[in-house]
């Protein structure tokens, strides 16, 4: 009978000060800086000597540790109590057997195409900062914001022009941004974010393998991608803008009669649900669509309506956005009473998506 391995001896010492990172590290900022520190002390760098061989070794083991899911929540178990799991920000739950380091998933959507000239290609990117519309500062504020902590971990790893390039680019995006969202923090970061990517992109592709990498440049870009060059309610603005003019236009009992409808059909108490195929987490610019039209269309309400009625009016519009996702019965479901309201005379199936993730 073959015995069961041994489990590794647990390290009597910091882990993540070996790496000069804080415990809320991400996997990226734990590749990041094993590749950058093994640099700096490696024996052929640092010069020969036990101390720079041994300093080696203990980067190597620290990064075996930390990468591993499942060794790095044993560790925090163990040499931080109180912190575990919760503390890893953006690190997924361990998988239930050990393996080697965890390689983020693709991105499903395209990422941006990586610039000749990184200079030209920022001197484009503030431009369009400068000439961002009512409808993509909306857009902006609601998209998911680029991980600022990602690149404060890093920043120890960076050369000094390297932090100062990064510095520079940050105050230029912010002298660029329009007046009424220089101080929104949500636009900001991601209009920031996308320059970051641009400034970091070499030492990122030296520094993170290209799962790693991937995931960097699609969370840095994210926010801008799903925002800007976007219609303000995605691929059905037109519909969502009819509904929403249609509901601002109902006489009030009109509107009280189908809130109340709306709100003893027990199928519009669940609220938005998503098509098959498609997910809020990674589809954020449809997920943008949806809040942004769902918000829209309850600030367009004539009148009060009860919470319920007003759950049933989020969940029909959130349809009218990803109709094009929808199955015809399904659409028709979660359009319940709403349907005269918002002009939706039947339900033709739209042309047939090219792109399973269309822009939104």
């Amino acid at each position: 009978m073959t015995g069961v391995p041994p489990r590794p001896m647990l390290p009597t010492d910091d882990l993540y000060a070996r790496l000069e990172l804080s415990i809320d590290a991400s996997p990226e900022a734990i590749e990041v800086a094993w590749r950058a520190l093994l640099k700096r002390h490696h024996p052929d760098v640092a010069g020969g000597g036990a101390d720079a061989d041994e300093r080696s070794k203990r980067i190597n083991v620290a990064h075996d540790w930390l990468a591993d899911p499942e060794l790095r929540d044993r560790y925090n178990r163990e040499r931080h109590p109180g912190a575990g799991r919760s503390a890893r920000r953006g690190v997924p739950a361990p998988p239930p057997r050990r393996g080697p380091s965890p390689a983020p998933a693709s991105p499903r959507r395209p990422l941006p195409r990586r610039p000749a000239d990184v200079d030209e290609a920022l001197v484009r990117h503030l431009e369009r900062v400068e000439r961002l519309t009512p409808d993509e500062q909306d857009r902006l504020t609601l998209a998911e914001t680029p991980p600022v902590a990602f690149v404060a971990s890093i920043a120890r790893f960076l050369s000094a022009e390297q932090v100062a390039a990064l510095e520079a680019v940050e105050k230029r995006v912010h002298e660029r941004l329009p007046r009424a969202v220089r101080w929104n923090a949500a636009v900001r970061d991601s209009s920031v974010g996308y320059a970051q990517e641009l400034v970091l992109g070499p030492f990122l592709d030296e520094h993170l393998s290209a799962p790693f990498r991937d995931r960097v440049r699609e969370r840095l870009t994210r926010g801008w991608s799903a925002a800007v060059d976007q219609p303000r309610y995605g691929p059905n603005g037109p519909a969502v803008a009819a509904a929403i003019a249609g509901i601002a236009a109902l006489p009030t009992p009109e509107l009280r009669r189908i809130a109340t409808a709306a709100a003893a059909d027990p199928a519009g108490r669940s609220g938005p649900t998503w098509p098959k195929g498609l997910r809020p987490d990674e589809d954020d610019a449809l997920r943008v669509s949806s809040e942004l039209a769902r918000r829209d269309i309850l600030a367009a309400l004539p009148a009060p309506i009860p919470a319920a009625g007003r759950r049933s009016l989020e969940r029909a519009t959130h349809a009218l956005v990803l109709r094009h996702a929808f199955p015809a019965a399904t659409f028709e479901e979660m359009l319940g009473p709403w349907r005269g309201a918002f002009g939706v005379a039947g339900t033709p199936r739209p042309s047939v998506r090219a792109n399973r993730h269309p822009r939104g």
